[in-house]
């Protein structure tokens, strides 16, 4: 997030909060900044709920409920782990070119001294923003092992991987000390930190699980969404959430944020568009929805990390190439037989990667400048050859860590007693949402998944008094949620 300053003179920037009973420390902030960073917090925090939905329309009918779930429990747990360590690790005044220190561990002294990522708003304002940053970036990562992931050690995957991982790469991508930040390397709003991270945590999620279950032995899983609707009601919170998480990335009120904001929508909808026809070409003539919504998050993705920085007209070639690409690493998935149900290393670490590559030959000097702070040299546009090299080494570090470092916790994980990550066969037969959360998001009898006898549960969701054809056999319910 780039750097954006108040018209007022503020503080100094020491880290210690203040002291509301000498001075009021509301005085060296804009009103109308602070009030443009809190409502793109609640933007953002939509987002969370809307990949739960997406992610459950994704999936099958007797798992969907778990993707919901995953969302909220991401809401709690990582803004737990925010408040603990996570913000000091990547924020703190004092920080390293890796990781930041502990002086604000457990929020300590921070309240309304400048933020390291704007000095135009107040530590605690920055904390609260970019927390919603964090639990978003958990939830993309975690549906890299939907429908086999144990649900107790996927919070401890969790928590260790937004230390261990999250916030060392928003340290060094956006807090000043941070060696990509020190480089020259340009993320306005996440495609390294929240996407390309979230992408290979999702890929070492996924082949550390391995693929799920098929009825038809050695055949690749595929499945059909449980619920359209479910898909394209999450993809229209993303998209509406995504005004708050592009435009707010500004770090201000001011005319930079609403041009991210411009550009992002139109990224959205070139990606949308681009997607869909080539999924009609390609995949039966047909105008798929699915399609339509992964091409919109596609194009998102891609102008994340360059909506503050480039022209809006880019916004086209940056929405169309995203989402070809994202949609052909979903094609060469499938090839490597790689059970990435969900499609978030294809959409989120390929179209992060996309958009972090084409910010080095869009991104323009008086775009960045509309803050009426920031100054950068610019990519290719401004005849800054070099910014295409610092790009290419900021998610080359990105990805590279991200996915290492995972598998290294997971690796560690699945030899430690009751930590073990996938669920077994039994369990993943009968659904996650049996199995392991005993609440179910369809009702049983709608559904047609049966207990591990091939019977109709006793429990919530039940309707017992209607009658409807039912598989013979958990297989059989499996099946008919084939493609």
């Amino acid at each position: 997030m780039a750097d954006a300053t108040s018209t007022q003179a503020p503080l100094p920037t020491t880290g210690n909060g203040g002291d509301s009973l000498t001075q009021d420390l509301n005085v060296p902030f804009l009103g109308a900044d602070m009030v443009w960073i809190m409502t793109s917090s609640a933007l953002v925090w939509i987002m969370i709920p809307g990949v739960g939905l997406l992610y459950s329309g994704m999936s099958r009918k007797h798992h969907a409920l778990s993707l919901l779930w995953a969302s909220i429990m991401c809401c709690a747990l990582v803004s737990f782990e925010w408040f603990f360590w996570g913000y000091t690790l990547a924020f703190s005044h004092k920080a390293g070119k890796f990781i930041g220190t502990m002086d604000n561990f457990g929020l300590m002294n921070v309240l309304a001294a400048p933020s390291v990522g704007s000095s135009a708003v107040p530590d605690i304002l920055y904390m609260f923003y970019q927390g919603m940053f964090a639990c978003i970036t958990g939830m993309l990562m975690v549906g890299g092992a939907h429908e086999r992931a144990r649900l107790g050690p996927m919070m401890v995957y969790l928590f260790i991987w937004m230390t261990v991982v999250y916030s060392p790469i928003a340290c060094w991508t956006w807090n000043p000390s941070g060696w990509l930040a020190i480089l020259g390397g340009l993320d306005f709003a996440g495609g390294g930190p929240v996407h390309m991270s979230s992408g290979a945590g999702a890929l070492a999620y996924a082949l550390w699980c391995g693929k799920r279950r098929d009825p038809a032995a050695e055949k690749m899983p595929h499945y059909r969404p449980s619920s359209v609707t479910s898909v394209v009601l999450g993809t229209v919170l993303l998209w509406f959430g995504w005004f708050g998480f592009n435009g707010g990335s500004s770090g201000n009120a001011s005319i930079r944020g609403f041009y991210a904001a411009a550009n992002t929508n139109l990224a959205a909808a070139c990606g949308a568009l681009a997607w869909m026809c080539v999924d009609f070409f390609r995949k039966g003539r047909k105008w798929s929805t699915v399609g339509l919504c992964s091409g919109a998050i596609a194009g998102l993705v891609g102008i994340t990390p360059a909506a503050g920085f480039v022209p809006i007209w880019s916004s086209v070639p940056i929405g169309i190439i995203t989402a070809f690409f994202a949609n052909i690493a979903g094609d060469l998935k499938n090839l490597l037989r790689i059970d990435d149900g969900l499609d978030v290393f294809s959409l989120h670490g390929v179209g992060g990667f996309c958009g972090s590559v084409l910010t080095a030959f869009f991104a323009a000097d008086y775009i960045a400048h509309l803050d009426g702070a920031t100054e950068i040299k610019g990519g290719w546009l401004n005849h800054h050859w070099v910014q295409l090299g610092y790009q290419l080494a900021g998610a080359c570090a990105t990805l590279g860590y991200s996915f290492v470092v995972s598998s290294v916790i997971l690796l560690v994980m699945n030899r430690i007693p009751y930590l073990h990550i996938r669920m077994s066969e039994e369990e993943e037969m009968l659904g996650t949402d049996m199995a392991q959360i005993g609440e179910f998001a369809f009702d049983w009898e709608d559904s047609g998944v049966l207990d591990l006898h091939g019977q109709n549960p006793n429990g919530m969701g039940v309707t017992p008094n209607v009658q409807t054809p039912k598989p013979s056999s958990v297989k059989e319910a499996v099946e008919s949620d084939s493609v």
